[in-house]
């Protein structure tokens, strides 16, 4: 609803109105107008039209000043120039609405005749300035004529709103809470906004709109640079009118049941998925493996066979070979060459294999090497000569005199010399043993020497491990062999993957293939507290009964065994996984997943 406004009447009829509202509590009569001719009521619109474009005119461009200014003067000149006449007495008594309604064409019509009339007593084409200048002595000549001849008239101005014609409507729909008639000012904006669309007029839009846009029409349609899609866009548009729409029976009812079915598909789908997780019934697992079908041609060929396939590669223009749009060139590359990688892990060559007879003579050989020239040093006087010998068995030959003398200090005397010829073979022998510490270093170079050469990888696939010794075996020699790799424990299979040197992995491939007997089986042990074996069922010696497991088809298969760049374990576990999944997420960390795919699928 728009905001009270002062009221800018006749204070006679604003006197009426008060008068009016006190006495509203007895029957009274409508409120007091005042009658006038069709003359002064054109003359006072005319009037409220100048005062309104001239109360505008400081907010305006030049072009909406100039606009603004020829309609002031159609209107002014159609008031001043008396054309208006009289309108015809109707059949019976109109509404007030109709009333104005009638009116406001006849203004329409007056004003586009006096449009008529200018345009035909038209001047020559003046420039946009003559133009201006024109207009606005124009306008003063006719401000002038009409305060003259309409002086109270002119002095009433328009209200801010949309101009709407003052006419009072006296029924009781039109009265206020107090039985009191709209006000003029108001009435145009009444007659849009009461009833709902069956219950509106025709003429609902504002006197004063029509009457502007028809006195504005001709000026629009004249200008070149007036654009029709500009004032389609401005134009109001009324906002649809929304039925009611009432929601069926049960429709809420239906929409709660579906959705109440959906979270119980949904709640059987997990439990679904739970029981099959735990009991490793993963479709892709048993999937076969498909071998895809080859291409009719490779990408490689692509450039060299005129063609989608192979079946005319006789045919000589079907070949690009020698063609002018091959993509072979007659440059051949000669590439930088390089050592092979291999040649720096080569293995130094071995001796020349001797029989016993022949090694015999190369140690006698280079015995009397180091003997001759131990007795030149001595001839030279460079090494003191080495005492005699003396043994049992030639001590009457070194110790003749002596031992005829004494043959007891001489028995003696050699008897020292040997105890002192073994203890120095003894301590040289000690000097030469290696500790333990130097042991395990020498066992460590000769596996880095190993795997300097290359590291192996050798997967396992073992039907049953629940004999402890199995596992026992399996553990330790990796250990020992120093090995890389991790044992997985499952309900189905067991896979090893162990990776090191090639002495030290064919080593194991000996121990897994051949020396262990995998169809033993004994009474179990007490398990370790916090081994996690313990907690694996499957893992127990034994059956649900307490009888032993029947390992005779017990067997370990080598699933793969190959080189690769580097080791991809840094040491030696076991791992107990109760699902091929747990397996395979566990193996896809060292990029092996493969294998346990592979091992699945062997029988």
């Amino acid at each position: 609803m728009p905001p009270k406004r002062p009221y800018s009447g006749d204070p006679s009829e604003q006197s009426g109105i008060k008068q009016t509202r006190l006495d509203s509590d007895r029957p009274s009569p409508s409120p007091v107008t005042t009658a006038k001719t069709g003359k002064e009521r054109a003359a006072e619109i005319a009037a409220r039209i100048a005062a309104k474009n001239t109360q505008a005119t400081s907010e305006r461009t030049p072009a909406q000043m100039a606009r603004a200014k020829l309609d002031e003067i159609r209107a002014k000149a159609a008031a001043a120039t008396g054309m208006i006449s009289k309108p015809a007495p109707a059949a019976k008594e109109m509404t007030p609405a109709e009333t104005a309604r009638a009116k406001l064409a006849e203004i329409q019509a007056r004003a586009a005749a006096a449009a008529k009339a200018q345009a035909g007593n038209a001047t020559p084409q003046l420039t946009p300035a003559q133009q201006a200048r024109a207009k606005l002595e124009e306008i003063q000549r006719a401000k002038a004529g009409l305060l003259q001849s309409n002086g109270a008239a002119s002095s009433r101005t328009a209200s801010p709103g949309t101009f709407s014609v003052a006419v009072f409507d006296d029924s009781p729909q039109a009265r206020g809470g107090l039985r009191v008639g709209l006000h003029p000012s108001l009435l145009g904006n009444a007659v849009q906004e009461t009833g709902l669309d069956g219950n509106r007029h025709v003429g609902s839009e504002s006197p004063a709109t029509d009457m502007q846009s028809g006195i504005r029409s001709a000026e629009m349609t004249d200008n070149p640079y007036f654009d029709p899609a500009a004032l389609e866009s401005g134009a109001s548009k009324r906002r649809p009118h929304r039925k009611l729409a009432f929601n069926p029976r049960g429709k809420y009812i239906m929409q709660g049941n579906a959705m109440r079915q959906q979270a119980r598909i949904e709640e059987m789908k997990k439990a679904m998925a739970t029981q099959m997780k735990k009991a490793d019934m993963d479709e892709e697992n048993e999937k076969p493996f498909l071998v895809p079908a080859p291409p009719e041609i490779e990408w490689w060929d692509e450039g060299l066979v005129d063609g989608k396939d192979y079946e005319d590669l006789d045919v000589p223009g079907k070949i690009k070979i020698d063609t002018d749009d091959t993509i072979v060139l007659s440059y051949v590359q000669h590439p930088v060459q390089m050592e092979p990688p291999q040649d720096k892990n080569r293995p130094a060559p071995k001796p020349l294999f001797l029989t016993k007879k022949e090694q015999a003579k190369v140690r006698r050989m280079k015995r009397a090497a180091i003997t001759k020239e131990q007795q030149a040093k001595i001839r030279l006087g460079l090494e003191p000569p080495p005492p005699p010998k003396i043994k049992k068995s030639n001590l009457m030959r070194v110790l003749g005199e002596q031992a005829v003398k004494d043959p007891t200090a001489v028995e003696a005397r050699v008897n020292r010399e040997i105890a002192e010829r073994d203890r120095a073979h003894r301590e040289t022998n000690e000097a030469r043993k290696l500790t333990q510490e130097q042991k395990q270093e020498k066992v460590e170079e000769q596996r880095r020497k190993d795997a300097a050469k290359g590291i192996y990888v050798a997967v396992f696939k073992i039907d049953d491990l629940c004999y402890g010794k199995h596992r026992y075996q399996i553990d330790v020699n990796a250990k020992e062999w120093g090995l890389t790799g991790i044992t997985i424990f499952h309900p189905s299979f067991n896979l090893v993957i162990i990776e090191g040197g090639d002495r030290a992995v064919s080593q194991y491939k000996k121990l897994m293939l051949h020396r262990m007997r995998w169809h033993e089986n004994d009474t179990p042990r007490a398990p370790k507290e916090g081994s996690k074996e313990v907690e694996a069922a499957f893992l127990s010696q034994v059956n649900e009964d307490g009888s032993l497991k029947d390992l005779s088809q017990n067997k370990c298969q080598l699933v793969w065994e190959g080189k690769q760049r580097s080791r991809v374990f840094k040491k030696w576990g076991t791992r107990v996984c109760h699902t091929d999944s747990e397996a395979k997420e566990l193996l896809e960390r060292t990029k092996m997943s493969n294998m346990w795919t592979q091992a699945r699928a062997m029988t």
